[in-house]
């Protein structure tokens, strides 16, 4: 091993048991750095997490470690990173790429790829099918900066349909994100609005941005600093079902997926020479240090 190399190793290490031990992680154990500085998507499936980065960069889905670290490099053909931001899975084990990034509320060419699971140990592939959508309340793109609902960086597949939470830009954040219903199958839909509800009023601290549904049907919603939790989803649910629960910190988190019932897998970007982190917290400890 060089001797640059063994500087960067502990380094790193350091890094890792300072942030174990930091007051601050007290809920989330760090399991390693993720090897990519922009994870916006993550999803655990078949036994194996995947992740993948959003606009800017490379058309590739990563295997990461239980430990951090990439496994394997998934190059995909036929589609475009124009805005990557979240994975989702399905009954059988297939991926879903959720291609609707959409800072500035423009986009016309909303996408959802499927991945054939049966592909996941190859090299490259291409997607099986592609699911196009838009919102039917959407009539100006851009619509005026006080309207800014048409992002989202969050959704999950759940009996043959998909579940959108859009992060809301408005100018004046309410803390409100609205919930689209798509169907699962090839070709362009006009998504059905399931529901308009609210995180909290500080847009730095409550915007969803993950989002995924356990084995059991709890779905569990991310922002900075804060998972919010839903016992037994249905696609119309009550703004008192959601259950907020503090990470006791803050980073620019995008990834978090269900690896069993209890355990959440979470990830955060890199900023500032911090995160890159992939996290684990359990629901037993939220609710037990809520």
């Amino acid at each position: 091993m060089k001797k640059t190399d063994t500087i960067n190793l502990l380094l790193s290490a350091s890094v890792l048991l300072l942030l174990s031990c930091n007051g601050a992680e007290d809920k989330l154990t760090v399991l390693g750095e993720t090897g990519k500085d922009e994870i916006s998507g993550t999803e655990y499936v078949n036994g194996v997490l995947w992740a993948l980065e959003d606009s800017g960069n490379k058309d590739i889905l990563y295997r990461i470690g239980e430990k951090g670290g990439i496994e394997q490099q998934l190059r995909l053909r036929g589609m475009k990173n124009k805005d990557w931001e979240d994975l989702t899975s399905d009954a059988e084990g297939n991926l879903y790429i959720g291609d609707f990034g959409n800072n500035d509320n423009d986009r016309k060419n909303l996408a959802i790829y499927k991945i054939n699971r049966d592909s996941l140990d190859n090299d490259m592939t291409q997607p099986d099918y592609t699911v196009y959508f838009k919102y039917p309340d959407q009539k100006s793109f851009p619509p005026k900066k006080s309207e800014f609902l048409y992002d989202a960086e969050a959704f999950f597949e759940h009996n043959g349909n998909f579940y959108i939470f859009t992060k809301n830009r408005s100018a004046r954040y309410d803390g409100s994100f609205k919930v689209y219903k798509v169907p699962n199958k090839a070709g362009s839909h006009t998504a059905v609005l399931a529901g308009t509800y609210t995180s909290c009023s500080a847009y730095r601290k409550c915007a969803i941005t993950g989002a995924d549904i356990s084995p059991d049907g709890t779905v569990a919603l991310l922002s900075s600093d804060k998972v919010w939790l839903i016992p037994g989803f249905s696609e119309v649910f009550k703004q008192e079902a959601m259950q907020q629960y503090e990470l006791g910190h803050y980073s620019q988190k995008e990834g978090i997926t269900f690896k069993d019932n209890n355990t959440l897998l979470i990830a955060d970007e890199k900023e500032d020479g911090a995160g890159g982190l992939l996290y684990s917290v359990t629901i037993t400890d939220l609710k037990a240090k809520r």
